[in-house]
């Protein structure tokens, strides 16, 4: 009876339990191993599993999570082929704008010292070399000006959240840049023909640079409207009849109006809009980023019967003022129209009302 007893004890003895678990699983591991797959396919396996788990298994999932994790290595291809090629854009800028420059100095400045009268000759050398002076010295500092980056370091500045790519505090306004890889103030977008980031300071350099180009594109494809018209039609000419009536320094200079004509009108359209759009942001006081988030909080307000009001919004003109960092009317002169190199207001890491005048809308 004491045996029969100590039997029953050992097997319902949970070490015994446990021992036998201990076996099964063993031979289980010796079959597994006999037809183990090579370690790179196992670990693919595995992260496509967890890739999958993680669409379901989280709570806060919805279709802005689905599509970014479906889409995460065409994203990656683009970041990846963005930065390598960021030098190749800015080369291609500067070889495009430099052709223009040569041609209007070879071909269309003798054509206006000839057939202009003075007052017309002084308008154009003054406009076209006060333009191009700003052109230049906006995409340069635009691209050497550093957008603004975060602190690094534990410290007391205030923070809405923390970037779970650099797993650091991340102050009003600032986002993550996949090309940086890093985190950048005030951020508006990744600039592929500047290769740098367009954030807190320098976006008044990329804005700058922007119309100061269209005004460019559009003064030479409107003062260069008839003589693209006289090449064109030369051009046609030349081609229906026997004889060539042109020589080959002729038809050089009317390729060269042709080619400087569409590509200043194809740059001035395409670049006219991207500028009057980022001077809407400019006005309602938002970013490309900012106005995409702010939308989205503008609908989700609207489903409780409230309305959104963007906090960094000032009004119009105290928004252009605070951009352009003026604060005297001589400024709209000296900051403006001519180069300058000053500052934006504040650090980018938080964002107040800034005194600037005491028309200043409080908020």
């Amino acid at each position: 009876m004491v045996c029969t007893c100590h039997r029953c004890r050992m097997r319902c003895c949970p070490s015994s339990m446990l021992h036998l678990l201990r076996c099964v699983r063993s031979r289980s591991c010796i079959r597994r191993g006999r037809n183990r797959l090579p370690l790179w396919i196992r670990e693919t396996w595995c992260y496509m599993r967890l890739l999958l788990q993680s669409l379901y298994f989280n709570s806060l999932t919805d279709s802005d999570v689905v599509f970014d994790s479906v889409f995460e290595p065409v994203f990656w291809t683009v970041d990846y082929v963005t930065r390598w090629f960021g030098t190749v854009f800015v080369c291609l800028v500067v070889i495009l704008t430099s052709s223009i420059v040569v041609i209007a100095y070879m071909v269309l400045l003798p054509l206006v010292l000839n057939t202009y009268s003075p007052a017309w000759i002084a308008w154009h050398v003054c406009y076209g070399h006060w333009n191009l002076i700003m052109i230049a010295f906006h995409y340069y500092k635009a691209a050497k000006t550093s957008p603004g980056y975060p602190p690094t370091e534990k410290n007391d500045t205030p923070f809405v959240s923390v970037c779970k790519k650099c797993i650091m505090a991340k102050p009003a306004r600032t986002h993550h840049c996949g090309i940086c890889n890093r985190c950048i103030l005030k951020m508006d977008h990744h600039c592929p023909w500047l290769n740098n980031c367009v954030g807190h300071f320098n976006h008044r350099y990329f804005f700058s640079f922007c119309l100061f180009m269209t005004l460019g594109c559009v003064y030479c494809s409107i003062s260069g409207r008839n003589l693209f018209l006289d090449a064109y039609n030369a051009i046609e000419t030349n081609y229906q009849t026997s004889a060539p009536p042109y020589t080959f320094k002729d038809k050089m200079i009317n390729k060269s109006i042709i080619y400087m004509w569409v590509l200043t009108s194809t740059v001035g359209v395409a670049l006219g809009a991207l500028t009057i759009w980022h001077a809407v942001l400019i006005s309602r006081g938002e970013t490309s980023i900012e106005r995409h988030i702010n939308g989205k909080e503008t609908e989700r307000m609207a489903k409780w019967g409230k309305v959104y009001r963007n906090p960094f919004n000032y009004g119009r003109l105290n928004n252009w003022k605070i951009f352009l960092g003026v604060e005297k009317r001589s400024h709209w002169v000296t900051r403006v129209l001519l180069p300058s190199g000053h500052t934006p207001y504040g650090d980018g890491l938080t964002w107040d009302i800034f005194p600037v005048k005491k028309d200043l809308i409080p908020v």
